[in-house]
């Protein structure tokens, strides 16, 4: 690892309306290092990356790049600097081919006399899927034909391929499977010995420090401390994030609790064609039930067929009074909630305020008396309580969400169900770019509702978190049911994935 300077942040700042995002923060970052930036959520890493790389505009300070100031305007700009990202939520367009969103804001390669040569474009990306590994992904369909985990794949390839100076990876293991991860890991190498630099946004703390060379740590928009992956441990790292050490347990800490034998929903011989076929199971009163699996193996599918989002699906979904859930409002009426993966795109509205994503599905009981005139004081006053649980940083419940940062997002999401109050929870992800305090604050959640007989589905490729919350596991391939085991002190994540491969 190179000690020479790749680029200089000096005093950087950054505000939006009375939120001062970035405090004057001054750090280093080297060639040929994967230099991590950590910190809870709301710290200030995305805004300080996002500037960077022209999705923000530029605050206060200064980025010195090899020793020239740079302050792109745009991604573009930024690409054409040598500075790339690839964003914690989906960062390819829909409605653009593989090869269009590889090449976006680089057609000119490919114009010839004014047209473009798309057979040449086409042959470009799929030399480099292909130079990837990502061979089954076809550069001239559709990107709307891959699922989140390929479109990852894309962006890896879309933001690596000219070989950037830096290349910033944001929050985007958590949306990769295993596989999906180590393939990233290989190119983190290569740009590493390439002499170019990574800097490495996560929460996963082994991973960080497994993976990093150099930490930098930001603590409510300033500068903490900048230290050697080697030099710390994981309670170092978490220390120096919240300012304090983090007490209490974290995961369950029961074992050998029977579960009540009362169940409250019966999955039968549901199949939704390509993705999940034949699956059969129940969900018991105070359970918290897992399903892990490989990125392809359907697990996600699992979550949205319960909730009546899966169209095509066949076989049933019963409550245990008989009801049939066959489509979302049903579900949310017989109080079922469900957080995706995709969290943007398919759990929040994100032109809308904090206030109004939390208030969405429980309209209905914020109204004077027996009308349907929405009482707007009981909506402010259910807005600000649920956000204040979930701990959301923000301006107050009118700011936008798409102006929070990717975990505080989630918490909106959880705030939203949790306010609904509803008896079975299907959470898909759900600490997906999440701090490592709010995660303990949300696997605390979950017994609390356990507890109170509510039920839980967990749906996550986090082996840990399986684990240590569910009573229960079971494991998806090739969209089957393909094992399952009991929660149990004794159980560690080869017994899982001796049943996912």
């Amino acid at each position: 690892m190179s000690e020479e300077i790749r680029l200089k942040v000096v005093n950087v700042s950054k505000e939006f309306g009375i939120t001062r995002a970035l405090k004057g923060v001054t750090f280093n970052i080297n060639k040929g290092e994967v230099h991590a930036l950590i910190g809870e959520n709301g710290s200030g890493k995305s805004t300080l990356t996002n500037m960077l790389t022209g999705i923000y505009s530029m605050g206060g300070g200064q980025f010195i790049l090899d020793g020239e100031e740079a302050h792109p305007r745009n991604q573009v700009e930024a690409n054409n600097m040598g500075i790339s990202i690839i964003v914690q939520e989906l960062g390819t367009l829909s409605g653009l081919s593989v090869a269009e969103n590889i090449f976006l804001g680089h057609e000119d390669r490919f114009i010839t006399y004014g047209f473009r040569n798309t057979n040449k474009m086409n042959a470009e990306a799929n030399r480099l899927l292909r130079e990837y590994g990502f061979e089954r992904i076809k550069a001239s369909e559709l990107v709307d034909n891959y699922n989140f985990e390929d479109r990852k794949l894309i962006e890896i390839v879309k933001a690596t391929y000219f070989h950037p100076k830096i290349v910033v990876i944001d929050e985007t293991t958590t949306a990769l499977s295993q596989e999906g991860r180590e393939e990233l890991y290989k190119h983190m190498d290569r740009i590493r010995a390439e002499g170019n630099t990574v800097i490495f946004i996560s929460h996963d703390l082994p991973e960080v420090l497994a993976k990093s060379d150099t930490i930098t740590v930001l603590r409510d928009g300033e500068y903490i401390a900048t230290v050697k992956s080697k030099d710390v441990t994981e309670d170092d790292i978490k220390q120096l994030m919240v300012g304090r050490e983090i007490t209490g347990d974290y995961y369950r800490p029961d074992y050998g609790e029977k579960v009540s034998d009362e169940v409250v929903l019966s999955v039968s011989h549901v199949t939704v064609p390509g993705l999940i076929e034949d699956v059969t199971f129940d969900l018991h009163k105070g359970e918290i039930l897992g399903f892990g699996g490989l990125s392809e193996s359907g697990m996600h599918e699992i979550g949205k067929a319960i909730f009546g989002a899966s169209y095509d699906r066949e076989g049933s979904v019963t409550l245990a009074d008989g009801t049939h859930i066959n489509d979302i409002p049903t579900a949310i009426r017989h109080s079922i909630a469900y957080t995706s993966k995709d969290r943007d795109n398919e759990s929040a509205v994100m032109n809308q305020s904090i206030g109004d994503n939390i208030c969405l599905p429980s309209l209905d009981d914020l109204t004077y008396g027996n009308t349907k005139f929405l009482n707007r004081a009981k909506i402010r006053e259910f807005a600000n309580v649920h956000a204040k649980e979930m701990s959301v940083k923000m301006v107050n419940t009118d700011q936008f969400l798409s102006e929070l940062s990717g975990g505080n997002k989630q918490k909106v999401v959880l705030a939203r169900w949790i306010g609904k109050g509803s008896d079975i929870v299907v959470l898909d992800s759900p600490t997906r770019g999440i701090d490592i305090k709010v995660k303990q604050d949300i696997y605390q959640l979950m017994d609390r509702m356990r507890k109170s007989g509510k039920s839980i589905i967990m749906i996550s490729e986090e082996l840990m978190e399986l684990i240590g919350m569910c009573d229960r596991i079971i494991i998806m391939k090739d969209g089957k049911l393909n094992g399952e085991v009991q929660r149990s002190r004794d159980l560690n994540e080869n017994a899982l994935i001796s049943k996912m491969v």
